[in-house]
């Protein structure tokens, strides 16, 4: 592999043609990756995800470096489908094989607004191999400020899209967000592949001030053979809030991770999400909230439903450190197995350094209830329909969870659920 990463580094650089310093801050990441290589199950993060493993039995001859990716014809073929829904008013992103294509905040004041786009990226605090990994072969750096005391009129749809013609290629995105005193953000990220067997490593960080909201959301629902690594960094202060949402069906296997830091006192985190499988699929939710002060509060739901052979995956931890009195945290996790063949892992943690605290922690799992498909069905709905009334009912909590009502609606009409 070493061999391969590095010729595949000198030809990303060289058709980047970034300037030294970015070069070579390139160049001390890609050996901090090749000294750790891709994750595997000796690293207790990844003890029900083998990464390693992953990747080897699915990618042949893994490539880093595409010309493809930077096919100048892709922005005349975005598929009319990317997201198959009737949408709402709102901002939009275009991101194609990685790179931003379309940049189109027609609803908002430009001037409350800084955007940065550019192929030289800038060093993360996150220490492990595939942050490593992105910041040294990632094809675009994207950063975006709201500017204090501005909220957007419309979310922002981010549509990450790969083509037909992406097979076998690691693709690497970086997006960098400051939400600013006083200032809002809805953003939904949607995930629409037509690539096949690629690795796709995507890494967000997010800074949110003062009295800021951020919305974020995460949809992954077109079936494809891809393998996704999706991390989230969110740093929070003084009486700012995040809300989290996931849904995660599509790829064949995906690892969402989300990082809460909470590091002011009235800061709230609130995560939510669903994994739907079928068949020779793993999906992994794994959250760490932080409470780092007093006086902060999170709250975490997700639930799974599990097909044939499919595997879910759920770790979850807050940690509460020795200054953070009177938190508040709540986590619970729950999944439904349709077959026997079906597996669900999960890790719920609790790490507390303070006494005065209200936290909780649990996790459970099981079939449907055979009683009530008994009992729908006597009353002249079939299995199949007593089944899908079931497992509507059990996600339609995470759902609800979501507080911008129209995109609760398109979560609901993606999901099938009818009310």
């Amino acid at each position: 592999m070493t061999n391969q990463i590095k010729n595949d580094f000198d030809k990303i650089v060289k058709k980047l043609k970034l300037p030294k310093k970015n070069i070579n801050l390139r160049k001390k990441n890609l050996d901090k990756f090749i000294n750790l290589g891709f994750p595997n199950r000796r690293e207790e993060d990844w003890k029900f995800s083998d990464l390693n493993k992953i990747i080897s039995s699915n990618i042949k001859d893994l490539k880093y470096f595409n010309k493809e990716l930077f096919n100048e014809k892709k922005k005349s073929i975005i598929p009319k489908d990317v997201l198959p829904h009737k949408l709402f008013e709102h901002n939009k992103i275009v991101i194609t094989n990685g790179i931003v294509d379309i940049i189109d905040f027609k609803y908002e004041d430009l001037k409350k607004i800084d955007i940065i786009n550019t192929a030289e990226n800038q060093s993360s605090n996150t220490k492990q191999s595939l942050i490593y990994l992105n910041s040294a072969f990632n094809t675009n750096y994207l950063k975006i400020v709201i500017k204090k005391n501005y909220s957007l009129n419309k979310s922002v749809i981010i549509y990450n899209f790969t083509d037909e013609k992406i097979n076998s290629t690691n693709i690497n995105q970086r997006l960098d967000i400051i939400l600013e005193e006083n200032s809002r953000l809805n953003l939904i990220n949607f995930f629409t592949d037509y690539s096949s067997n690629n690795f796709i490593n995507i890494n967000h960080e997010f800074k949110v001030e003062k009295d800021s909201i951020l919305k974020n959301y995460i949809i992954d629902s077109k079936e494809n053979s891809n393998i996704k690594y999706f991390n989230n960094n969110i740093d929070l202060n003084q009486n700012s809030l995040v809300e989290n949402f996931i849904l995660s069906t599509g790829s064949k296997f995906i690892k969402n991770e989300i990082i809460c830091n909470l590091k002011e006192k009235y800061s709230s985190a609130f995560i939510s999400g669903i994994i739907n499988l079928k068949s020779n699929q793993q999906h992994e939710i794994k959250t760490n909230v932080n409470h780092l002060t007093e006086n902060t509060k999170s709250y975490q739901l997700i639930k799974s439903i599990l097909n044939e052979n499919s595997k879910g995956v759920y770790q979850g931890k807050i940690f509460v450190d020795s200054k953070a009195q009177k938190t508040n945290g709540y986590q619970l996790s729950k999944a439904i197995l349709l077959t026997e063949n079906a597996e669900f892992d999960a890790k719920p943690e609790l790490e507390i350094y303070a006494d005065d605290v209200k936290c909780s922690h649990g996790s459970t799992s099981g079939c449907l209830d055979e009683n009530s498909i008994f009992y729908l069905m006597s009353r002249g709905i079939k299995r199949k329909d007593a089944e899908k009334l079931l497992i509507n009912g059990f996600i339609m909590d995470a759902v609800e969870k979501i507080t911008d009502l129209e995109i609760k609606k398109l979560i609901k009409e993606i999901m099938g659920i009818i009310e």
